[in-house]
C-alpha cells in the first residue's frame, strides 16, 4: 500500500461525515471519527508503504498525538478556570435571600450533607452582609473576597471570616468532605455576624491605615 495522500483523506473523510446517518451524530463524535479513520489510514501506510512512507506516517501521527495532547491540557485548564471563577464562587444562577440560603443549609444539615450546607451558611453569610450593605453585591466574588471585604466594616469578625472562607474553599474546590462540626462552626459565626454593628468607617480606614 502507498503512503496515504494527506488531500485525499481529507476530502474522503469529509464526504463520509455528509453521509445522512452522521447528520445527527454530535460534533465531538464526527471529529472523533474522523481522526480515527485518519490515523487508521496512516497506521496503514507505515505498516505497507515501504520504509519512507512509514517515516512519513510515524511523523505525521506524533504530531497529531501532540496537537491532540495539547488540546486535551487547554481544554482542562479552560474548564478549571471556568469553574473557579463561574458564578459558583459563592452564588448559584437563581439569586436567593439570605433567610432562603438559611433554610436551605439547615434542611440539608437535617439530611447529613454536610459539604451542601458549609456552602448553603457562608451563601447565607454573603447575603446578609449584602443586605446590610457591609459589602457591595459583587457577582462572582470568591469566598476569599468576601471575606477581606467584609473585614473591613467588621474587623473584629477577621479570622473567623478568613476561617469559614477556607473552609468553604476546602469542600467546595478542595475535594474536602464538610463535618458536622465545620458546620457547627460556619451557623456560629452567621448567628454572631447577624448581630454585630459594623465600626463607623473613619475608624476602619484609620485602622486599616495604621
Amino acid at each position: 500500500m502507498s503512503p496515504i495522500d494527506r488531500e485525499e483523506a481529507a476530502r474522503k473523510a469529509a464526504e463520509e461525515l455528509l453521509k445522512p446517518e452522521y447528520e445527527k451524530e454530535a460534533l465531538f463524535d464526527r471529529i472523533y471519527r474522523y481522526v480515527t479513520q485518519f490515523l487508521g489510514d496512516l497506521l496503514d501506510a507505515a505498516t505497507g508503504g515501504g520504509s519512507a512512507g512509514g517515516i512519513i506516517a510515524a511523523v505525521l501521527i506524533t504530531l497529531i498525538l501532540l496537537g491532540l495532547i495539547a488540546l486535551i491540557a487547554w481544554r482542562l485548564r479552560k474548564t478549571a478556570r471556568r469553574n473557579a471563577l463561574a458564578p459558583g464562587a459563592l452564588f448559584g444562577a437563581r439569586a436567593l435571600t439570605a433567610a432562603e440560603h438559611r433554610q436551605a443549609a439547615e434542611r440539608l444539615a437535617q439530611e447529613g450533607r454536610w459539604t451542601q450546607a458549609i456552602q448553603e451558611r457562608l451563601r447565607a453569610i454573603a447575603r446578609d452582609l449584602e443586605e446590610r450593605a457591609l459589602v457591595d453585591g459583587m457577582p462572582g466574588r470568591t469566598a476569599d473576597e468576601l471575606a477581606a471585604e467584609a473585614a473591613v466594616s467588621l474587623p473584629a469578625f477577621a479570622q473567623e471570616l478568613a476561617a469559614a472562607a477556607r473552609s468553604f474553599d476546602d469542600v467546595t474546590y478542595g475535594g474536602v468532605m464538610g463535618t458536622r462540626e465545620a458546620y457547627e462552626t460556619m451557623t456560629g459565626l452567621d448567628e454572631r455576624l447577624r448581630q454585630a454593628r459594623p465600626v463607623p468607617l473613619a475608624t476602619a480606614a484609620g485602622e486599616g491605615g495604621a
